[in-house]
């Protein structure tokens, strides 16, 4: 018999209210423990597979968590008790038999970690089709620490108005559990021209090992051209000049607009590709490689877990130790 699969929140971290769907535009779904814990359990539990959402932890089983979810509580494996954590922007747990990451930088099978896309914003309205070739709204969708200093000043807006641009960002500075402060906007591109989302300028290389390409996903399938930082996720996902323009300085950013103010075919190309590439990341593709994750990757994992002797579970146990130790230096480093 296959192992009972769960999707575990430590009580003192359980939402008051639960959506009644995945699609819902919940506010929870802004916080990570909630958007990879919360949706993940509903997409495949919507999709027919059996699975539970809990606040209390099984003694046997496949057990996922969020990273922040150790905030709450004293996770440890059992012997016959399967620990995945969903990672996200965390170091490696140290408890965790498996991981699921964010970013496919970070994978490896052999350290147990496995990419997984984070799922588009739910809920999500596309650009209206009446704005057509419309180039006016350019905006900021996310945390303000996910935005450049520069890109929060006065001179920014000034560019953008001599160019005959509107600035309408949404910014959340809530902490990373408070969902009463955020501002459910985040899924609403109907009036938006362009993205621009930029961390940091002045990057010698691709940073951000740890982050996902939720802001370009959401970009292709809003229909949006988007203007990025210099980021793995990005790079790996799509094609700098092909699906979204990339931007390592605000001379390179101001650039970037002037062209697509100027240019409605590159506007059209990069919509059009971005499109294509985005199909690879909608809800239900998805659920589908969860799916297969669960199939392939947990299932098996458990039944070896289970089939482990003391030593060998102590054995992987402080093995966890060791590279959660790595995983922080390297963090640490910038690395």
């Amino acid at each position: 018999m296959s192992p009972d699969i769960y999707f575990y929140i430590p009580t003192s971290f359980w939402p008051d209210q639960l959506p009644a769907s995945s699609a819902d535009n919940w506010s929870g779904f802004g916080l990570g423990i909630y958007a990879w814990t919360v949706q993940t359990y509903l997409k495949l539990h919507e999709a027919g597979v059996v699975c539970r959402l809990t606040d209390q932890l099984p003694d046997q089983g496949i057990v996922l968590f969020h990273a922040n979810a150790t905030r709450g509580c004293d996770m440890t494996p059992g012997p016959k008790r399967l620990l995945i954590c969903m990672k996200a922007e965390s170091p490696l747990c140290p408890q965790a038999q498996l991981h699921v990451v964010q970013n496919p930088c970070e994978a490896s099978s052999v350290l147990g970690c496995y990419f997984m896309p984070h799922w588009p914003q739910p809920g999500l309205k596309p650009r209206l089709s009446e704005r057509q070739d419309r180039f006016k709204t350019i905006a900021f969708l996310g945390h303000q620490n996910s935005l450049a200093a520069e890109l929060m000043t006065p001179d920014w807006e000034n560019q953008l108005k001599r160019r005959g641009l509107n600035w309408q960002p949404v910014i959340n500075t809530n902490g990373w559990n408070d969902q009463q402060s955020i501002d459910t906007r985040w899924n609403d591109y109907q009036q938006i021209d362009a993205i621009v989302a930029v961390r940091e300028f002045h990057r010698r290389r691709p940073r951000y090992r740890s982050k996902p390409a939720t802001k370009l996903y959401n970009a292709w399938l809003a229909g949006v051209p988007a203007i990025l930082g210099r980021e793995r996720a990005y790079r790996a996902a799509g094609t700098t000049g092909i699906d979204y323009l990339e931007a390592n300085s605000m001379a390179e950013l101001l650039s970037c607009l002037d062209q697509l103010h100027q240019d409605k075919k590159l506007r059209q190309s990069l919509v059009k590709r971005g499109y294509r590439q985005g199909l690879k990341y909608t809800p239900e593709v998805i659920t589908q490689r969860w799916r297969q994750f669960l199939d392939h990757v947990a299932i098996p994992a458990y039944s070896a877990w289970c089939e482990y002797a003391l030593w060998q579970q102590t054995a992987q146990q402080w093995q966890g130790q060791v590279l959660n130790y790595c995983d922080r230096a390297r963090q640490r480093l910038g690395i």
